[in-house]
């Protein structure tokens, strides 16, 4: 089986209703990045940012994988993939893929305030507990923070994820502006006989020479394109 690698950001799960971050009307807008999206933003004001990752948590039980989730998904019976997501929702494995790379952290767990990495203090909230409180505490006695990478923050995972893109006999880039570091930069790290898809409706500069499929379409619309596409 050829080894399939998507590369989803948030256009992925717009659909859905989860809001993106950098378009109009977007994140962004509502709260500045600086605020709730720093480690600097954390330690000035954590309750306002415990809070803020409370309501995109309570978001995640009011939306549903749409159909370009459940179309990645049945890729895993034609191809071996790996899914690499910028997206913090688990809305990829409830739809059904079993192998996704979260660069950018989870929604659904929290971690320790001090050692945000470390496996032992890392927990997976159930839906019961997606309000965490300012005295919610990690192993190590340290408030629990959000398991997200934040920007200025190392990006773990990424090291994984190149991994998996050397191996690729196709890459998929769904609903991203390549634009966020070191995630964009993972499409020069695909093998030169690798065939490269890029699904979005708006134009997307892959800053490469490299020849790319375009589909020029949103998430489910392009997924479906896309499978009537490829060949296992």
């Amino acid at each position: 089986m050829k080894n399939l690698v998507i590369l989803s950001g948030a256009g992925m799960s717009a659909e859905s209703g989860i809001s993106t971050f950098r378009d109009a009307g977007g994140l962004w807008d509502q709260y500045p990045v600086e605020a709730v999206a720093t480690p600097e933003g954390y330690a000035r004001d954590p309750e306002l940012v415990i809070h803020f990752y409370n309501e995109r948590r309570k978001q995640l039980l009011t939306v549903e994988p749409n159909e370009g989730h459940r179309g990645v998904a049945e890729l895993e019976k034609l191809f071996n993939v790996t899914v690499v997501t910028q997206n913090v929702d688990n809305l990829h494995e409830r739809a059904g893929s079993s192998h996704v790379i979260h660069l950018h952290g989870e929604l659904t767990k929290v971690c320790s305030s001090l050692d945000p990495n470390n496996p032992h203090f890392i927990k997976e909230l159930k839906p019961d507990e997606y309000e965490v409180k300012m005295g919610d505490l990690a192993g190590d006695g340290s408030q629990l923070r959000p398991f997200i990478v934040w920007f200025g923050e190392a990006v773990p995972e990424i090291e994984t994820a190149i991994g998996y893109v050397e191996q690729a006999d196709i890459l998929v880039i769904i609903g991203t502006s390549l634009n966020v570091y070191p995630a964009a930069g993972l499409l020069h790290y695909a093998p030169m006989d690798c065939e490269v898809y890029l699904i979005d409706p708006k134009p997307v500069d892959a800053h490469t020479s490299r020849p790319i499929h375009v589909i020029r379409a949103g998430a489910s619309e392009g997924v479906k394109q896309l499978r009537a596409m490829l060949k296992p």
